[in-house]
């Protein structure tokens, strides 16, 4: 099969990206669709998930969305942060994000390298003994709690951030002849925009194993698959799926 479109569920990169030599070297024609935003929950939804804020020490925080939501709930709620909270936050970017609702140098932030894993180190034995609470999406990770149940650390959750998908009208799938999911949201989209959608020659990619189980549970073929030991991101085994498809020209 002659491989010209991709389409990626994704934002458009605003400058150089890993598919930008996919497309100068396969002469590919490469587009950019999020399938779903996420936004902070309602007051009413968090409040109904009876989670008291206070009873924690430390807040966990996987993305600037929940911060958002995390600040936004304290305020209507009317819930003082007191200064002794910690922050710990997978990744540095996410970290300097705090900024805009805290002083930095004035409270104890921690950050990892942009995994749960080096979000976990940072925690170490010295935070160990924090009652943590895990800011997270309808989305739910469960990779942050078995991280932090087989680690020991006390811990609850809430979810402050939901999925909430785009509207793909206008959006003809079988235009593309790669379609390359992210996330568990991005199948629910397609589902709910297009529920008598029908594969046929369409090549579906998917990255993580949650993506993949949410495509084939709703009866999609994945071909390709990432990360994988030769192909640790999607233009990556976009690239090999493309090699070998030449090949077998």
């Amino acid at each position: 099969m002659e491989i010209k479109r991709v389409l990626i569920s994704q934002p458009e990169p605003s400058g150089a990206s890993p598919y930008t030599d996919l497309i100068s070297k396969w002469g590919l024609t490469v587009d950019f669709r999020p399938f779903f935003r996420v936004e902070g929950v309602s007051v009413r939804d968090f409040v109904a998930q009876r989670v008291t804020l206070l009873d924690y020490t430390a807040i966990v925080f996987t993305s600037r969305t929940a911060i958002d939501s995390f600040f936004h709930i304290c305020e209507q709620t009317r819930v003082t942060v007191p200064e002794t909270m910690k922050y710990f936050c997978q990744s540095e970017a996410i970290a300097v994000y705090l900024q805009k609702y805290i002083v930095y140098r004035k409270r104890k932030i921690f950050f990892g390298s942009g995994t749960v894993a080096s979000m976990v180190q940072a925690i170490g034995t010295k935070h160990k003994n924090e009652h943590f609470l895990i800011a997270c999406t309808d989305q739910l990770k469960p990779d942050v709690h078995k991280l932090f149940t087989k680690e020991k650390l006390k811990h609850g959750s809430a979810v402050f951030v939901r999925t909430v998908s785009n509207d793909l009208g206008g959006l003809d799938l079988h235009d593309y002849q790669i379609v390359a999911f992210y996330s568990p949201a991005d199948v629910k989209s397609l589902q709910e925009s297009f529920p008598e959608f029908r594969q046929e020659d369409i090549v579906f990619a998917t990255y993580g194993p949650s993506t993949a189980r949410a495509a084939e549970g709703a009866g999609l073929r994945v071909a390709i698959k990432a990360p994988a030991p030769n192909a640790p991101s999607i233009a990556e085994a976009l690239s090999n799926y493309l090699e070998n498809n030449k090949r077998d020209e």
